[in-house]
């Protein structure tokens, strides 16, 4: 806990970004500094087009989801995570589940984080998305309840317990 102390008092901002691990915004890419909305940047030619026309690979899909979200662009990153080749991945159906909280479908983001943790018990980055929405929601009880669950299954000094920790600290979710 001390570690996690020790982040929150000197980057305060940690728990805000939208990733797995990683304290950090993400870079802005040309899907974000270049392209329209609804368009991302094609790897492989070079120019901005739609999610369904894209050659990216699912990894550089889920880098635009993680992008988009952070900008606030929840369906546009929804309309990316549509055209994954594995939509089911745990990762995917935890940004689904961020992507819906944050454009106000609660109940389907807590329904696609329920899904991510059958398919991955171990997903910390979806207990903490899913214990942030029990704090914007006013349910600290099950808030904790995930907060314990990320630091039973190795998550202690994560950004992931960092970020739920900072949630119910405030009394209040995130925008990112």
């Amino acid at each position: 806990m001390r570690l996690t102390a020790l982040i929150l008092a000197l980057f305060p901002m940690a728990a805000l970004a939208v990733g797995d691990d990683d304290d950090t915004a993400p870079t802005p890419s040309e899907t974000t500094k270049t392209c329209a909305d609804g368009l991302i940047w094609d790897i492989a030619t070079q120019s901005c087009m739609t999610a369904e026309q894209s050659t990216n690979d699912d990894g550089a899909r889920l880098k635009d989801v993680r992008e988009l979200a952070y900008e606030g662009h929840y369906q546009a990153a929804l309309d990316v995570l549509d055209t994954l080749e594995n939509p089911q991945s745990p990762l995917a159906l935890t940004y689904y589940g961020f992507a819906h909280r944050k454009a106000g479908r609660t109940t389907l983001g807590m329904f696609y984080y329920q899904t991510a943790l059958a398919a991955d018990p171990d997903n910390l980055l979806a207990r903490s998305y899913m214990g942030q929405g029990y704090v914007v929601s006013g349910d600290i009880a099950r808030a904790q309840v995930q907060l314990t669950e990320i630091r039973m299954r190795g998550g202690r000094d994560s950004w992931a317990e960092a970020a739920l920790v900072q949630a119910i600290a405030a009394g209040q979710g995130y925008s990112h």
